[in-house]
Parts: C-alpha cells; sequence; structure tokens
C-alpha cells in the first residue's frame, strides 16, 4: 500500500513496491522452474544424460526481460530522485543545523524551534548543516533521509499530507549522545502554523528564555531542572562553585555572568571537570545572548 503521509513516501513505497512485487514475480516462476527440472529431467527418467543444443529464442527472451525489468526499475529511481532533489520555487525554506546532539531550526523570518512546524498540504524545503561532526537528518515516516554536514550545505524537501507529529533521528553514529538526537515534525493546518510563524500569543520571560535555550539546541545537553545529563545542570549555576580546566589546569570559579558568555562564544577556553570538551560554538546574537544570560540568573 502507497502511503499518502508525504508527497515523498509515496514516491519511495512507489519503488519499494516494484522492486519487490518484481522480486516475488521471478522467485516464483525460477523457483517453479527448478522443481519443474528436477521432476522433468530426474535420473530415473533419465539415466543417460543427454547433450541439450542452445535455444536462440529463450536465450533472447532471458536476456531481454531482465534488461526490461531494470530498465524500468531505473526509470523509476531515476525519475523519483530527480523528483525528490529538486524543491518547488514556493517552497517554504527552514535552516536545519545538526549539532551534538539535537537538532536546530530557523525560518526565513528569523524564528528557531528545536521541533520543525509546518503547515500540511505545503512543500518545505530544508538547507542542512552541521555545527560539528556529520550527522544524518531522518523522518521515517516520510521515507526521506539526508546528511547534515560541516562546512557545506546539503538540500532536502517534502510535503505533509497529514495533520500529526512525527518522528526525526539521526542515523550517523555521531558520539556518545547519538541515540538522544531526536526531534520532531510537527504538521499544523495552515491558520495555526500562520500563527506559531508570526509568534502569536506571549509567553513569560523565563519561558522566553527556556524556549531559547531549547530552539539553540543546549537543553540537549544540559537540563534546568537540577537532573544529570552529558553537561552540568543549568539550576542554580549563578553563584555556583565549579572546578574547570584551563589549558589543562585545574581551578576553581564562582559562576558569574563572564564565565557564561564566555563559555558560550568560547566552549573549549574552560571544561568544566567530569564532563567532556564536546559542546559546539553556538551561534547567537547579543541579543539572544543576554536572554540567555539572564535566564540562566533565575534558574534558581
Amino acid at each position: 500500500m502507497i502511503s499518502d503521509i508525504s508527497n515523498t513516501a509515496a514516491k519511495v513505497d512507489l519503488a519499494f513496491l516494484y522492486i519487490t512485487g518484481m522480486s516475488v514475480v521471478l522467485l516464483v516462476l525460477i523457483t517453479s522452474f527448478m522443481v519443474y527440472s528436477l521432476v522433468r529431467y530426474n535420473v530415473k527418467r533419465h539415466p543417460r544424460a543427454e547433450q541439450i543444443e542452445g535455444n536462440v529464442a529463450t536465450e533472447i527472451i532471458l536476456t531481454v526481460i531482465p534488461v526490461i525489468l531494470v530498465l524500468v526499475m531505473f526509470y523509476i529511481g531515476w525519475t523519483n530522485f530527480s523528483y525528490l532533489r529538486n524543491a518547488p520555487k514556493d517552497a517554504i525554506p527552514v535552516t536545519v543545523r545538526g549539532m551534538m546532539w539535537s537538532w536546530h531550526f530557523e525560518y526565513k523570518n528569523g524564528k528557531q524551534n528545536d521541533v520543525l512546524n509546518v503547515p500540511v498540504g505545503k512543500p518545505v524545503e530544508l538547507i542542512l548543516t552541521s555545527a560539528d561532526v556529520i550527522h544524518s537528518f531522518y523522518i521515517p515516516a516520510f521515507r526521506i533521509k539526508e546528511d547534515a554536514v560541516p562546512g557545506m550545505k546539503t538540500h532536502l524537501w517534502f510535503k505533509a499530507g497529514e495533520i500529526g507529529s512525527y518522528d526525526v533521528f539521526c542515523t550517523e553514529y555521531c558520539g556518545t549522545g547519538h541515540s538522544h538526537m531526536v526531534s520532531k515534525v510537527v504538521v499544523m493546518a495552515q491558520d495555526a502554523f500562520d500563527k506559531w510563524y508570526a509568534g502569536a500569543g506571549a509567553a513569560g520571560k523565563e519561558n522566553k528564555g527556556l524556549q531559547l535555550l531549547q530552539a539553540k539546541g543546549c537543553l540537549g545537553c544540559h537540563t534546568a531542572d537540577g537532573a544529570g545529563k552529558i553537561g552540568p545542570t543549568f539550576k542554580g549555576i549563578f553563584g555556583r562553585k565549579t572546578v574547570i580546566l584551563t589549558n589543562g589546569k585545574e581551578r576553581e570559579i564562582v559562576v558569574d555572568e563572564d564565565y557564561i558568555r564566555r563559555s558560550v562564544l568560547q566552549p573549549a577556553a574552560d571544561i568544566v571537570k567530569g564532563y567532556p570538551n564536546i559542546m559546539p560554538v553556538i551561534p547567537v546574537t547579543k541579543d539572544e545572548l543576554d536572554t540567555i544570560v539572564a535566564t540562566l540568573e533565575e534558574l534558581k
């Protein structure tokens, strides 16, 4: 059955069903011929082997039919590949940045999120890149996957056909937090998407700060509730005495605004003892950095 959950799923399912169908037909034909030959030319019926001359018609048929099947397979694969690689001109552009270990989505109007929100029935073009190592963006429900590579941009597009929430995974092993590098594609009705895209609805200052931390992928490694994770928790971080490694030398500091700003802009400069040096450089504006600092200061 061909899925209509997205245009890409329909294309991939068509190719898959054709290949599977042809494989089943050929399996049945070849197996049937083998069984027939075993019975027809059994040693009891033919105790003496006979020389069988070639049959030109049979040889032509057994050559032409597989060639036709392979050419049809090639045609379906090539046309589908060409279709999936070329996004429509009216597609909504979304920049996707992979980082250890989260996905960051940025829209044309500057809106950012850690979840990919899209309208139903509208084409969406994803421009993928990576902040650190190679990741692979995969939406299994839509049958699409593309690598996010540092220093270059790759492209992907789809058009969702059903409202709902769908999983996003990274399928390229990218370190200890690889299995946690998950997100969602939320397919919304057009009016709901328009309201979200325009930023309808107000949130408190702290909530906006947490939303920014989430959108930037910070909450993929840190927490805001004191629980342990890959990185230190943000809760109560201001004023906390912390042992850090600077150029390989240990020193104790009290976390303040300068330390937070330096940690965001130069994450490898000071490494908290006991944690790996894996934090990527997070692209932030001055206002976003101010918001992050103010939010962390309030997380008591």
